[in-house]
């Protein structure tokens, strides 16, 4: 995020800087994603390219802080680029409530992102829900945000890392290299318990 000109901007007056705020995004999201299919190693992606148009983009346009023109011209990018790239494995998704997503800002301590509303972060969930409700392209892994800190916790990433290793994905992991199934030389038991909270959904892709 650090790296968008227009961030600043943005949160200064969203509906002037929307637009090229949201252009850099999904600009970046296809040279990282290229990349990616490049890389022979597993790689993770802290937001992908659904995120950016269908949460984040909506949000600006249905609040009024992008016109329409604007929102139809980023639209048909986002297509193109979604019949461009293929989909990622796995999606994460972290949810988390509206005041733990206040309490991580404040505590991230970026000045341009103090002023953000209430509305536009329930907003920001709501559309959250709905997409991920609907969102068949590959499996999404649902992670209650609110009782898990990995920032915090280094074990809460392990946890779910281990779970998905030996739970969700054995096959997928399987097919890895040995170095990327090591845990810091650690074994961890097949007979993993479940996490409280974690959804695992499994969708079939839309014809």
């Amino acid at each position: 995020m650090a790296d968008n000109p227009y961030l600043a901007d943005f949160y200064e007056d969203m509906k002037r800087w929307s637009f090229h705020s949201q252009v850099f995004f999904l600009s970046r999201r296809l040279y990282d994603s290229l990349h990616i299919l490049k890389d022979p190693e597993p790689v993770i992606q802290d937001r992908c390219m659904y995120e950016d148009a269908e949460i984040f983009a909506r949000n600006l346009y249905l609040q009024g802080r992008m016109q329409e023109k604007d929102w139809d011209t980023y639209w048909e990018l986002y297509e193109l680029m979604r019949e461009l790239v293929p989909a990622p494995e796995l999606i994460i998704y972290l949810r988390a409530s509206v005041p733990t997503l206040l309490h991580r800002i404040n505590h991230r301590g970026r000045d341009y992102e103090q002023g953000v509303s209430v509305d536009y972060l329930e907003q920001l969930n709501r559309l959250y829900e709905d997409w991920v409700e609907g969102f068949s392209l590959c499996p999404t892994l649902i992670i209650p945000a609110d009782e898990l800190d990995f920032v915090k916790h280094e074990a809460h990433l392990e946890q779910i890392a281990a779970w998905l290793s030996y739970k969700a994905l054995p096959e997928f992991f399987k097919t890895r290299p040995a170095s990327v199934r090591r845990r810091r030389g650690r074994k961890v038991p097949k007979a993993q318990p479940p996490l409280p909270g974690v959804e695992w959904r499994l969708q079939r892709a839309r014809k």
